[in-house]
């Protein structure tokens, strides 16, 4: 049996190191320095932001699961049992709130829901119920900005990262044959070092745009989960409302 043949080169490994010393400071260098602040932002705007959400998603179903156990819209909150990671719950501390303005003076608001004989007397108007339903979608809006907070983040690293790099490698190879030029030399030796470079600025253009990519996907796909379960409770939190306070 004759020896393995071995095929030099079938796997090309690009000397980073290398081309990062041959590129322009201001056309190699500094694009790359950027380019690697800009990864390690976006990464921990990807991490923290993962845990954010699904901490947020873990509270929201635990709270949507405990308001449905109860009979009475308003038991949570009597109770002060409280769910400050879901954003569900923000909405539902809010509709509380402005049903407990809409029965009594708004200074005292959130204790006279306090008083269980109180709520048993309660009865709302058609135009209450309908500032209690503004008031959650209000709210509503405003968690679904707070969820997106930083996003835009990720979103510039995705769109601007590999515009960068190629800015980097349009430029470092325009050096490159501008010094060529100036040499009067046209053989490939005097050149390649320049362009390796040079297209070391789209290398890593792409590696911080591919991760950044894929991260704000999946990060925008939790944002609409929630979202559409906060619009959704939204809707059952007033129609429980109505159920609950509305007479006749």
């Amino acid at each position: 049996m004759g020896p393995i043949p071995v095929f030099r080169g079938a796997f090309p490994v690009a000397d980073v190191v290398q081309a990062f010393r041959d590129s322009n400071f201001l056309s190699g260098q500094l694009i790359v320095i950027v380019l690697v602040v800009a990864s390690v932002v976006a990464w921990s705007v990807m991490v923290s932001k993962y845990r954010e959400l699904r901490n947020a998603q873990a509270a929201s179903d635990r709270f949507i699961a405990a308001f449905r156990r109860e009979t009475h819209p308003l038991a949570l909150f009597l109770r002060n049992q409280a769910f400050p990671e879901s954003p569900l719950y923000r909405v539902y501390e809010a509709g509380c709130t402005a049903l407990g303005a809409e029965v009594g003076d708004t200074d005292r608001a959130p204790q006279l829901l306090l008083d269980e004989n109180r709520i048993a007397r309660i009865e709302l108007s058609a135009l209450q119920v309908e500032v209690i339903r503004r008031v959650t979608e209000r709210t509503v809006a405003d968690q679904a900005l707070a969820l997106e907070n930083r996003m835009g983040h990720l979103m510039t690293a995705v769109s601007a990262s590999p515009m960068l790099g190629l800015l980097g490698t349009v430029w470092g190879v325009l050096d490159a044959f501008g010094a060529m030029a100036l040499k009067g030399m046209a053989n490939l030796s005097a050149v390649a070092p320049g362009i390796s470079g040079a297209l070391l600025t789209t290398v890593v253009g792409l590696l911080v745009a591919l991760p950044s990519s894929i991260g704000y996907n999946l990060l925008a796909g939790r944002i609409r989960t929630l979202a559409v379960q906060m619009d959704n409770f939204s809707q059952e939190y007033v129609a429980a409302i109505q159920r609950a306070f509305s007479r006749g």
